[in-house]
């Protein structure tokens, strides 16, 4: 997805630019033995042999490690935990399509199943993006909100092309013309990547296609700004229908 808000974590979420190291200075005769001597000190220091156990959980989420996530979970760690980027346990495991400690997590009492990262993304838009279907189907058994505030797991599906997510999403309420915080639309997410089916799946459960979001660009105007010809022509297209339509 070219610059949009949707997390690359996932992706992604899911995806950060590190400063160079310098080279030394040359150092003066003296300065270079004070330097040895403290270096061989250190090197006498006891380097912790194990992992933070949070670390080690995270690990687990990643992997799928059911068992791993188990037994930490048993020891009385928190399943609303998140890495050092402030993402949840639940939410790694949705992009991760960690589908075995998703479940492990939903079904622990504890979990916050709304719980979002510091992008405000949660478990049910993570698994709409990376077209995890059983996990969709998952979190909505478990009353995830689907029509969440902002940016929505329909964006996230739309965005990406995943009808059948799109589908079950709608067939769970999801409003088709939601607005995210710019008023970018679901059919707006589809156009700009050029997903044609979805634009037609959207399209055929009302989406509108004169809305706009606030710098004035309808779902025809992402197509065209990205390029998209095909979703050109079947937007206008649809567009000279209703305008027949109406006369």
């Amino acid at each position: 997805m070219k610059n949009t808000p949707l997390s690359t974590s996932a992706l992604q979420p899911s995806f950060a630019a590190r400063a160079a190291h310098g080279a030394l200075a040359p150092a003066r005769r003296g300065a270079l033995a004070i330097t040895l001597a403290c270096a061989a000190l250190t090197s006498l220091v006891a380097v912790p042999a194990h992992a933070a156990p949070i670390d080690t959980l995270i690990k687990a989420v990643k992997f799928d490690d059911i068992d791993g996530v188990n037994k930490l979970l048993a020891k009385g760690m928190d399943p609303n935990s998140v890495d050092n980027q402030g993402i949840p346990l639940l939410v790694i495991a949705a992009r991760e399509k960690s589908d075995k400690v998703a479940a492990a997590l939903l079904a622990n009492p504890k979990t916050d199943i709304e719980i979002q990262d510091k992008a405000g993304e949660n478990a049910l838009m993570m698994a709409s993006l990376v077209g995890d279907l059983n996990l969709v189907n998952l979190l909505i058994s478990k009353d995830a909100e689907v029509n969440k505030k902002g940016w929505a797991p329909l964006h996230y599906a739309a965005a990406n092309g995943h009808d059948d997510i799109v589908a079950v999403l709608l067939d769970h309420s999801a409003y088709v013309d939601a607005g995210s915080p710019n008023g970018t639309t679901p059919l707006m997410m589809a156009a700009r990547g050029g997903h044609v089916s979805t634009i037609k799946l959207l399209l055929d459960n009302g989406a509108d296609l004169t809305v706009k979001n606030q710098i004035g660009m309808t779902a025809l105007d992402f197509a065209k700004t990205y390029k998209e010809p095909d979703v050109i022509e079947g937007l206008t297209a649809r567009m000279q229908q209703m305008q027949q339509q109406k006369q």
